[in-house]
This record gives C-alpha cells, structure tokens and sequence, in this order.
C-alpha cells in the first residue's frame, strides 16, 4: 500500500536523468504514441518564424531610428516568441511531462506508459473518428488494473476537422457486465448531454433518492433489476459523492470514467482527486464480480432438456448458477442516429456554407 506522493510533479529535474529516460523511452516503448502530433510542430515552428521576423524588422527599426517605441516592442516581442517557439523544440516540454509523470507512477506503485495509438478498448470513446490516440498513461495492477490516461480522436476533415480531447479512467473488473451508462448532469451543456454518442431514451431507468438530479442511467431494456442490482444506495451515493463531475461506462468487464478535460497531468490537486475518486468505487464494486445473468442459464439448460435423463446430481452449488458473461440483448445499448445537437451543428454549418457563397 503506497501513500500518495505527488512530490515527483514539480520537483526539479536533472538535465541528465531528462536525457537518459527519453533514450529509454524510446527503447521500451518503440511502437507507442509519443511526442508531439505533427499540427503542434507545425504550430511552433510557426511561432519561432514569426518571433524571428519580428526580432529581425524590431533590429532594422531601432538601427534606422525610424521608430524607437514600434522598434523596442518588435524586438522585445520577437525575442520572447522566438525564444518560446525555439525553446519548445529543442528542450521539449513533452519529454519533461513524461519523465515527471513516470517518476511519479513509480512513487505511487504504479507505471507509466506514453501512449497507444487505436487503443484497444471497448469504452464509447474508443471507436468513434480517426487518429484515435491515448496519451501519458499512468497505470496501476493492484488491488485491480487500472489506467488513467488522455485521449484525443479527429472527426471530419480539412478545414472542417475536429480533435476532441477527453480523459478517461479505466478500471478492469472481475467479469462482464450488462452495458451500462450513467451520464452526469454536471458536465451537460445547454444543448444536452456531452457524450458522444446519443441513446435511445427508452433504455433510460430511473433510481431511487436523489441519484437521477446528478446523473442519467442508461440499461438495455430487460436489464432493469440487473441494474438495480449492481447500483445500490450506497454505491449511488460514492458516485454522487465522488463523481458527480464525470461520465461513466460499464462494458463488457470494464468501468470508465470519462472527463472532457485531460486526466493525466502535472496537477497535484487533480491527481488526489481522481486517486480517491477510484479508491472509493474499488471498496464498493467487489461484490458485482457475483453477479450472474440468469438468462445464459435458459440458454445453457436448453440443451440438457432435451438430452439423457440420466445425469448425475451435482453437489457443487456454484455449478448451477450461470456462467459468466453477458446474453446478446444486455452487451450494448442501442444509438440513437440523430439528435438534436446534430441538427443543429449541420443547420449552422449549412447556414454558414449559404452566406460564404453570397458574400
């Protein structure tokens, strides 16, 4: 059991220990996400060559005393982008954020890793755009894997693409769960709920209490008593407790948390907080490893019915209750095509085609 140590997030870094942990990095991970995306590149070299123009005409002004005051603002102003813009590449923030995040992974019991590029995981986020990328992971495989990382996907294209950041906790559990959605009303916007994806409002399950003022459960259809089952009031309450800020996910056997801000970051304050934001679920969620889906055992019995009658009796009360898993109906919710927010976005984009053209 590690006590938590953020002192690694701002603590000063040697020169040689950056240089050593970037070849290293390279070496263990050669196939990761690392770096800079190539529009960042381009965005700073950018800024270096505008910082240098205006160093260079801010030197001309000041050499031909043409303008004391534009000429001083030029070069001080030149000097301070190029310098930034420079100063980026060559020492690269990037490799300082990595080496402070493995630093502190290992200090907390935990690992770190830069990033997968089409991460394989089967959460909402995970299958939507391109450049599907996870970045700074840090993660962690006691009492239970788990993964705090950011993520970044692109959607449409030119000068109409988009890249979405979110954040995201992933938590491995003890077996497949029924495809479960609780989106919270705290991050919503005016135009509605923030997720992704849009779903049918007839798998939407009201909770007892106060549960449904802080978040927005979402069951297939026939999974209602399942879904009681895995939510109980006090479980209800860690989550309104803890995570009322953040989107949740239960598929296949896993649970997210989702946030439209980064999760891994050099913030010692946020990093307390997702740590006992996971430390309070993991206390409360041992006991849905004991949940079953009792129509994989009409499924499993079918056969038995119509075979011998001569079957022994079996002794071992756990091998009459279903087996793991989750029946076809309760693997995933069903999307809504089209929603509200959608035909808003495509009117405005229409609208603004329509006066470009005019104009």
């Amino acid at each position: 059991m590690h006590n938590f140590d953020a002192s690694a997030l701002s603590e000063p870094i040697d020169r040689n220990e950056l240089r050593a942990f970037k070849a290293s990095v390279a070496q263990r991970f050669p196939h990761s996400h690392q770096g800079k995306s190539s529009s960042s590149i381009f965005a700073l070299i950018v800024l270096s060559l505008i910082g240098v123009a205006m160093l260079v005409a801010g030197i001309v002004m000041l050499a031909a005393d043409a303008s004391l005051i534009t000429g001083g603002i030029f070069t001080v102003v030149g000097l301070v982008l190029a310098a930034l813009g420079i100063g980026t590449l060559v020492v690269g923030d990037s490799d300082k954020r990595q080496f402070r995040l493995d630093r502190f992974a290992r200090a907390n019991g935990m690992q770190f890793h830069p990033g997968f590029n089409n991460p394989k995981l089967p959460g909402m986020l995970f299958d939507i755009g391109r450049q599907r990328n996870s970045q700074l992971l840090v993660r962690g495989d006691t009492p239970r894997f788990v993964e705090f990382g950011n993520y970044r996907y692109t959607t449409g294209s030119g000068k109409n693409s988009t890249t979405h950041t979110w954040g995201y906790i992933a938590v491995q559990l003890d077996s497949p769960l029924p495809h479960i959605v609780l989106d919270a009303e705290g991050n919503n916007s005016f135009f509605g709920s923030n997720l992704p994806i849009g779903l049918k409002k007839d798998q939407r399950l009201s909770l007892e209490g106060n549960f449904d003022e802080h978040f927005s459960l979402y069951a297939p259809v026939g999974y209602e008593a399942d879904a009681l089952y895995l939510f109980t009031p006090d479980i209800m309450q860690r989550f309104i407790r803890n995570a009322a800020q953040l989107d949740v996910e239960i598929v296949d056997d896993w649970l997210f948390f989702y946030t439209g801000d980064d999760v891994s970051t050099l913030n010692a304050d946020r990093w307390a907080w997702l740590f006992s934001v996971v430390g309070a679920m993991l206390q409360k969620i041992e006991r849905w490893g004991r949940w079953r889906d009792e129509r994989l055992r009409v499924a499993n019995a079918a056969p038995l019915a119509a075979g011998s009658s001569d079957i022994p009796a079996v002794q071992n009360p756990e091998m009459l209750r279903p087996p793991s898993g989750v029946a076809d109906p309760g693997k995933r919710l069903k999307r809504r095509g089209f929603t509200w927010v959608t035909f808003i976005i495509i009117a405005v984009f229409v609208v603004l085609q329509v006066v470009s053209r005019l104009s």
